[in-house]
């Protein structure tokens, strides 16, 4: 049986369905801005471009749909929602409260073998950044916080955040097309500190500033937005 790579862990698994592949193929394009906000796409365009067929295309659409991170715009084209000031409002204000809450739990449960895991991966996003490379900094630093919400044990509150990101992570590519990756502050460091010390509230903190700094980032690129 083929293995596949999962984005969220970098974890080998058992070849999906061909409606779960191109759920996941879709997604990964939303989530790290290969489509950008406003741009739209047509249904056939994606079954070309995915290499798959039309069913599949079609429930992946339909999921992303439910989930905001696509919109319908007629003559069988779907777009990814351009933000609002509004949107980044209350991305930031859901994700301010959520993700410290994450980081506080994981900082609980964490163990050896988890901490290092996310040291690998950032490491892997300091190298992206070192790089240049926007697509790998994206993933990596994607990958970095699914590992602490997977640590978090939290499946609700993570669902959530997930969807969040969903809405955000399109304008992620924005803002490194516009400014780079040298450019890009993150507080993973301090992070990892709290984490090896089960710091809990130093935990939290580093999320809400990791957060906060990402939502400014998003906001001050999206020149529209004040």
């Amino acid at each position: 049986m083929g293995l596949e790579i999962d984005i969220t862990t970098g974890d080998t698994a058992a070849k999906p369905t061909a409606h779960h592949r191109a759920y996941q193929q879709l997604r990964g394009m939303v989530l790290f801005g290969d489509l950008a906000p406003g741009q739209a796409v047509t249904i056939q365009g994606l079954i070309d471009l995915l290499d798959a067929g039309m069913t599949p295309v079609r429930e992946a659409l339909r999921r992303l749909t439910s989930e905001g991170a696509l919109i319908q715009q007629g003559n069988r084209r779907v777009s990814v929602p351009v933000l609002t000031a509004d949107c980044v409002s209350e991305l930031g204000f859901m994700r301010k409260n959520l993700e410290p809450e994450l980081a506080r739990r994981a900082a609980r449960l964490i163990d050896s073998d988890d901490l290092t895991r996310l040291v690998g991966i950032d490491e892997h996003l300091n190298s992206a950044i070192a790089r240049g490379d926007v697509g790998g900094y994206l993933t990596q630093n994607y990958r970095f916080h699914a590992e602490i919400y997977r640590v978090a044990n939290a499946p609700i509150m993570t669902a959530t955040v997930d969807r969040l990101w969903m809405r955000f992570g399109p304008s992620l590519r924005v803002v490194c097309g516009r400014s780079g990756t040298q450019n890009l502050p993150d507080k993973h460091a301090e992070l990892l500190a709290a984490l090896a010390r089960n710091d809990i509230p130093a935990a939290a903190h580093a999320m809400a500033q990791d957060v906060e700094q990402g939502m400014r980032q998003i906001k001050s690129a999206l020149g529209n937005i004040t």
